[in-house]
């Protein structure tokens, strides 16, 4: 493993559909290609000195989604992108996803769009079915590129007894 790997927690948020919700982030951001307008990603963020997974996770989601949660989800993925395969990031990411079930709602968090904006380059939020995600044939990415793969297994099998190994 690389030492200057940034560590980062992610949010796998279902809704009682099924539904999974995701943050669009825009060119310029450490997960979009140069290529590509933007990527879908699930919320979440760096890990900060002093913070464990859980703790960062909770701040991460009051600060984008105002979603607070009280107990702890379990871990179901676990992914390591080196710096070659890391659109303009040095050293590269491991993320770790942690599965939420909630009730649908409206992303509101601590930071306002705007410093979501300037901080994240966080443009949107939106629930995606399964479905929409195996069929969108638009210009943006999905983070990880494959995610129906992995989510497809999650609502057909449910939690992993151990966090399944992702790729980019």
């Amino acid at each position: 493993m690389t030492p200057n790997l940034r560590r980062a927690v992610r949010a796998i948020i279902l809704d009682e559909d099924d539904r999974i919700l995701l943050c669009r982030f825009d060119f310029p951001h450490p997960a979009v290609p140069e290529q590509a307008k933007a990527v879908w990603a699930t919320p979440g963020g760096g890990i900060e000195p002093g913070e464990d997974p859980l703790t960062a996770l909770r701040r991460e989601l009051r600060e984008e989604t105002g979603l607070a949660i009280t107990t702890d989800p379990p871990h179901i993925w676990h992914q390591e992108i080196s710096a070659a395969d890391h659109p303009r990031a040095s050293g590269g990411i491991i993320n770790d996803y942690f599965l939420i079930r909630a009730n649908n709602f409206q992303p509101r968090g601590d930071l306002t769009d705007a410093q979501l904006a300037a901080e994240e380059n966080l443009a949107a939020f939106r629930w995606w079915q399964l479905s929409e995600i195996a069929g969108h044939t638009g210009p943006e990415l999905f983070s990880p590129r494959d995610l129906t793969t992995p989510l497809t297994s999650l609502l057909t099998a449910g939690t992993p007894g151990r966090p399944v190994q992702l790729g980019l």
